[in-house]
C-alpha cells in the first residue's frame, strides 16, 4: 500500500490504540444484522403518495408498533400511534384539540413519550449506539439517551420521571415527540432505492427531489423520464421539447414555469399565432385540477406547437446517426400535405387533427426562425434554473443506469435481448456493444453530455435522446415510440409499440440467471429488480416472476396508470430475514390518514426467506468496512509494529 497514503492516515489515527479501537468497532459492526432496504419505483411526481410510503416504511413502522404493543394497545390505538409517527406535527395538532384541560394533555404527553422511547429502542436494536446517536434529534440527544438506557434502579426512577416532566413543563413535548417520530422513520429504513422515473405525469416531482436530497441514505436508478430531464439540462433541445409536450399533455406546465422559473410566454405567443383548438391535444383531465376554457385552449395550443417542434428536431438526429436504425421515424417526410395523408409500411392512412401550419413540405424537418428562437430561449432558461440545476446535479450524483447492490441487480427498464434470450448487439461508431457493456457505454455518453452542456448536437447528446426512444435502449425497450401516430392516425394498429423480447423472456428463470451472471452476480441468490412497466394485477399478472429471480415493482404510483393496474404501486422491503413485496391501494389523502388512521397496504408477499439471518458482513457496506479494516491493519503493521 502507498506509504504516503498511510502517512496521511496516521494523522487521523495517531496511536496504535486508536487504530485497534477502530478495528474492533468495525469488526463488531460486521456481525450486526443487515439494515432494511426499501425499494420504490415509477413515482412520476406523486409526492403525497410517495411521502406516505416513505413515512410508514411500506408498513414497517406499524409492524414494529404492533410487535411491541400487541396485547397492550387496541387496534385503534395502534393506528392512532402509527399515524402520530407518520405525521407528528399534524397529528399532534388534532389530538391536542381533543383535550379539555392541560393536566390531561400533560398526562397523555408522558405516556406517548414513554411509548416513543420504547419504539426507538426496539427499532434501533440492530444499530450501533453511534449510528443511533446520529439519527436522534440534536437538541434532545442527551435527554433521549438517558431515557433509552435507563436502568431498573429504583434510586433513579424519580430522576427519569423528572426528565420527562421537565420536557413537558418547559413546552418542549411537541418538539421531542416530533423528533422521535422522524428518528423512528429513519431507523425503520436503513437505505432507500428509487428504481427510476421520478419525473413526468404527476404534479410534484420537485418535492420528491427535495425529499431525496435530504434523505439519509439513497441511490437512484435513472428511468427513461429522468434521463429526458437530464438530457434537456445537458443541452438536448429534443429532450426539452418532449418534457414540455408531456407536461402539456398531463396539465403540468406549472412545474416548468412556476416551480423551475422557466418562462413559457414566448412558446405561448408562437402557439397563439399558428394553432387553434384541437381535441387530440387537449390536456388530460385531472380531478384535482380545474381549468377554465381559456386555460384549456392555451395548453392545447402549446401542446401542438411543441409536438411539431419535437417531430422536427428528431429528424436531423436520425439522419446523422444511421446506426440508430430509426429511418422509418422520418414521418414528416412521409406525409402528402396536399392530400393530408401518410404512407407507412406501404399502407396509406388519412390524417386527422393535423396541425402542420409551421411545416415546410419542401423541408419538413426545418424549424422556422420563430421556433428556433423560442427553443434557444427555453433551453437557456432550462440550463440556468438554479433549482433545476440543484435537482439535476443530485440526480446525476446519486444515479446510474443500473446498480449491483447486496447481490441484486437494480434496473429501471430492461436488458435488450433477442428472441433467443441472448444479449442484443448495437453498433456505435464502428464498435459493437451488448449486455452490461452496452449499458456502460450508454451511461458513459450520458455523463459526458451532462459534463459538456455547451455541446448540443454531439454524439453524447444524441445518445441521451436515443435512451428515451431507441430500440436497444435499456430504458425504452420497444421497437419504436408511436407518439405521432397516436395524435394523427385513427387506425390503432399503427399505435402499437412492440416490446423487446426481454419483457416476456423475463418470466424465464434461466434467462434471468444468465443476466445476473453477465453482471457478475450469483444467480442462486440474486434477483433482478425492475420498474418501468406497470404490473396489471387487476388482470392477474404476478409481479414476482421466474421463480422469484425477477421482481417488478411498478404497480402504478402514477394515477394515470391505476385504472389499468388495479393498485397504486408496489414497494419492496429487504431486511436480514429476506424480501417482502407490498402492494398499495389508492392513496386518498394525508388528511384521510390523519383522521381515520388508514394505511393503504395489501397483504405482504414473501419473495425470499433467508435461511440464515443476513449480516452486514455480506452486504455492499460490509465490503467497504472490510476494505477499511484491511487498510487499518496495513497502517498498524507499517507504523506501529515495526
Amino acid at each position: 500500500m502507498d506509504e504516503k497514503y498511510l502517512d496521511l492516515l496516521a494523522k487521523r489515527y495517531d496511536s496504535e490504540d486508536k487504530v485497534v479501537k477502530e478495528i474492533i468497532n468495525l469488526e463488531a459492526i460486521l456481525n450486526l444484522p443487515k439494515g432494511t432496504e426499501h425499494f420504490v419505483s415509477d413515482l412520476h411526481g406523486e409526492y403525497q403518495a410517495f411521502q406516505h410510503v416513505l413515512r410508514n416504511g411500506s408498513g414497517k413502522v406499524k409492524e414494529k408498533i404492533r410487535d411491541l404493543f400487541q396485547g397492550v394497545l387496541f387496534e385503534k390505538e395502534i393506528n392512532e400511534f402509527a399515524t402520530l409517527v407518520y405525521y407528528p406535527e399534524e397529528k399532534l395538532q388534532l389530538i391536542k384539540n381533543d383535550f379539555s384541560n392541560k393536566q390531561e394533555l400533560n398526562q397523555w404527553y408522558a405516556v406517548i413519550i414513554e411509548r416513543m422511547i420504547r419504539l426507538i429502542s426496539y427499532s434501533s436494536s440492530k444499530y450501533t449506539r453511534s449510528k443511533l446517536r446520529k439519527a436522534l434529534p440534536k437538541p434532545f440527544v442527551y435527554i433521549i439517551e438517558e431515557l433509552l438506557y435507563k436502568t431498573d434502579d429504583s434510586n433513579k426512577e424519580q430522576y427519569y420521571t423528572e426528565i420527562v416532566q421537565q420536557v413537558i413543563s418547559l413546552g418542549q413535548a411537541d418538539k421531542l415527540i416530533t423528533g422521535l417520530a422522524y428518528t423512528t422513520q429513519r431507523l425503520v429504513v436503513d437505505h432507500l432505492h428509487v428504481v427510476g422515473d421520478i419525473y413526468d405525469r404527476g404534479p410534484q416531482p420537485d418535492k420528491i427531489m427535495d425529499t431525496l436530497i435530504n434523505y439519509h441514505s439513497v441511490d437512484i436508478q435513472w428511468g427513461n423520464h429522468d434521463v429526458l430531464w437530464l438530457g434537456a439540462f445537458a443541452g438536448s433541445m429534443v429532450c426539452l421539447a418532449n418534457i414540455i409536450r408531456i407536461s402539456a399533455r398531463y396539465n403540468n406546465l406549472d412545474i416548468i414555469e412556476d416551480v423551475y422559473g422557466i418562462n413559457l410566454r414566448p412558446l405561448l405567443n408562437l402557439a397563439d399565432k399558428y394553432y387553434s383548438d384541437n381535441p387530440a391535444f387537449r390536456p388530460k383531465k385531472q380531478s384535482d385540477k380545474k381549468l377554465s376554457n381559456l386555460e384549456q385552449l392555451q395548453i392545447t395550443k402549446i401542446h401542438q406547437a411543441i409536438a411539431m417542434i419535437q417531430f422536427k428536431l428528431e429528424s436531423p438526429i436520425i439522419k446523422r446517426r444511421p446506426y440508430f436504425n430509426m429511418s422509418e421515424r422520418l414521418l414528416l417526410e412521409k406525409i402528402d400535405y396536399d392530400k393530408n395523408e401518410i404512407t407507412l409500411n406501404g399502407e396509406t392512412y388519412p390524417l386527422e387533427n393535423s396541425c402542420f401550419a409551421t411545416v415546410n413540405p419542401e423541408q419538413p424537418d426545418l424549424l422556422s426562425d420563430e421556433e428556433q428562437q423560442v427553443m434557444e430561449r427555453l433551453l437557456f432558461s432550462f440550463q440556468h434554473s438554479e433549482k433545476l440545476a440543484r435537482h439535476m446535479e443530485f440526480l446525476m450524483k446519486k444515479g446510474s443506469l443500473y446498480l449491483k447492490y447486496n447481490g441484486n441487480l437494480l434496473i429501471h427498464g430492461c436488458i435488450p435481448l433477442n428472441n433467443e434470450g441472448k444479449m442484443e448487439k448495437m453498433e456505435i461508431e464502428d464498435k459493437t456493444y451488448s449486455g452490461r457493456d452496452l449499458l456502460d457505454i450508454f451511461e458513459y455518453y450520458l455523463r459526458y453530455a451532462f459534463a459538456h452542456p455547451e455541446a448540443t448536437d454531439d454524439l453524447a447528446t444524441d445518445m441521451v435522446w436515443y435512451l428515451w426512444t431507441g430500440e436497444y435502449s435499456s430504458l425504452f425497450g420497444k421497437r419504436e415510440m408511436t407518439t405521432f401516430e397516436r395524435y394523427f392516425i385513427k387506425d390503432k394498429k399503427t399505435h402499437k409499440e412492440n416490446k423487446n423480447p426481454y419483457y416476456h423472456l423475463r418470466e424465464d428463470e434461466e434467462v434471468c440467471r444468465r443476466i445476473l451472471t453477465d453482471f457478475g452476480l450469483n444467480p442462486d441468490h440474486g434477483h433482478i429488480i425492475n420498474g418501468h412497466t406497470p404490473v396489471k394485477e387487476i388482470e392477474g399478472e404476478n409481479p414476482i416472476k421466474a421463480n422469484s429471480k425477477m421482481i417488478v415493482i411498478d404497480g402504478g404510483f402514477s394515477k394515470a396508470y391505476q385504472p389499468t393496474t388495479g393498485i397504486a404501486g408496489y414497494t419492496l422491503l429487504y431486511n436480514s430475514y429476506g424480501m417482502q413485496l407490498v402492494a398499495h391501494q389508492h392513496f386518498i389523502s394525508k388528511e384521510d390518514v390523519l383522521r381515520n388512521g388508514t394505511d393503504e397496504l395489501s397483504v405482504k408477499r414473501v419473495v425470499d426467506k433467508e435461511l440464515e439471518r443476513k449480516k452486514v458482513r455480506e452486504t455492499n457496506v460490509g465490503k467497504e468496512i472490510l476494505e477499511e479494516i484491511s487498510i487499518l491493519n496495513s497502517l498498524r503493521e507499517y507504523r506501529y509494529m515495526n
